[in-house]
């Protein structure tokens, strides 16, 4: 089974990407749903989600957790009933979770494309990037960028939060693989640490609330 890649983010904060290349059926052995999460798996039309829904409970299972340990409050947010902070993310074969012990945490897997030069003026102030003038180079910053705010807006929670307009994530360089951001958001700061890795046309972005 294709565990594509464990980090240990500290002592008490873990991840995990899964690559998935099997089968549905063979992605069910062994998993268990709740009448609550198998319903939700019937409703999906698009094979490669159900396989990826799948695929997750295999990783929650890497973490020691079944489909049971798990509950999703109204705004749709993840919870382990232990009490850790877990958060998930899907994008086409790729899959992951980030589990901490007390840390607010979350998780964005995004396929590097050109169509996010096309949305970028809706979610970043694009003329920070005038000055990148490889147009690779400018698809994975704005992925970065994207995938840091859709990692905070999974901690946040909360309807109404504009990546445009309340959420900053400080510029970066590639090599650092890491940088910070800033919610302000109806009078209310919170701040995040957030690190980046890419594999395969993919990044995956992490934010730990601080």
């Amino acid at each position: 089974m294709p565990l594509y890649k464990t980090i240990t983010v500290s002592s008490s904060i873990k991840l995990y990407i899964w690559k998935i290349e099997e089968s549905e059926a063979q992605l069910s052995e062994g998993i268990r749903l709740t009448p609550h999460c198998q319903n939700r798996m019937d409703g999906m039309k698009s094979e490669l989600h159900r396989r990826g829904f799948l695929s997750i409970r295999h990783l929650m299972a890497e973490a020691g957790y079944v489909d049971e340990d798990l509950y999703y409050d109204e705004a749709g947010k993840p919870h382990l009933k232990d009490g850790r902070h877990i958060s998930i993310t899907h994008s086409h074969e790729f899959t992951g979770i980030i589990i901490s012990d007390t840390q607010e945490v979350g998780i964005d897997i995004e396929m590097q494309r050109e169509k996010i030069l096309r949305i970028a003026n809706k979610f970043t102030p694009i003329e920070e990037y005038r000055t990148i003038a490889n147009t690779d180079a400018l698809i994975q910053k704005l992925t970065i960028v994207w995938g840091a705010k859709e990692s905070i807006f999974k901690i946040y929670a909360k309807h109404g939060l504009s990546f445009l307009h309340h959420v900053d994530v400080k510029d970066f360089s590639f090599s650092d693989n890491q940088t910070t951001a800033e919610v302000l958001y109806h009078g209310d700061t919170s701040s995040y640490d957030i690190h980046f890795l890419e594999f395969e046309g993919f990044t995956c972005v992490y934010a730990l609330k601080t």
